[in-house]
């Protein structure tokens, strides 16, 4: 059972400098905040979202994953793929490709019908940074460890992550 919800930091956790966030203060079940910073997503020069109204999910021992809204996606460059999956909190999820690079697979998730706590993820697109060039205000983006997991890592965020080898216990 998952003993972290953000109400304290475990003895582990990296302290938060001025300006930095701690993923172990993010609470469970995730919460979503608005963010006005420039998320930009591409492949090699082309760019397939742009936007300045993305929703940040925060959730205990995760970095944020960024969604970005509809309108602000290129879904012409987009195609949808079969295989969903499910989240606890945020309900079926379903997966896109590039049209233009089918090999990467999926490489980007949305959720059609999100469940009602999280109703305004409503057709929004993540994307893992591990496969793209993802930004934030510029700042190129890091994944989170492992395969599994969606984070955006930024210089703003702190862990340990999960996702990594050792940290399936949390």
């Amino acid at each position: 059972m998952w003993k972290y919800t953000g109400q304290q930091r475990p003895d582990f956790a990296v302290e938060p400098e001025a300006g930095q966030e701690s993923v172990w203060d993010y609470p469970r079940p995730p919460r979503l905040v608005s963010d006005t910073r420039r998320v930009e997503v591409l492949h090699d020069e082309s760019p397939l979202a742009s936007s300045v109204r993305c929703l940040r999910l925060c959730e205990t021992a995760s970095p944020p994953t960024f969604y970005i809204p509809p309108d602000d996606v290129v879904w012409d460059a987009w195609m949808p793929l079969p295989g969903q999956s499910f989240c606890e909190w945020k309900g079926l999820a379903r997966y896109w490709g590039l049209k233009a690079a089918p090999e990467l697979g999926a490489i980007a998730w949305s959720y059609p019908q999100p469940s009602p706590g999280y109703a305004d993820l409503k057709d929004y697109l993540s994307v893992y940074p591990s496969r793209l060039i993802c930004t934030v205000d510029g700042e190129r983006v890091r994944p989170q460890p492992g395969g599994f997991y969606g984070g955006w890592v930024t210089d703003e965020i702190v862990g340990p992550f999960k996702g990594g080898p050792g940290t399936s216990h949390w």
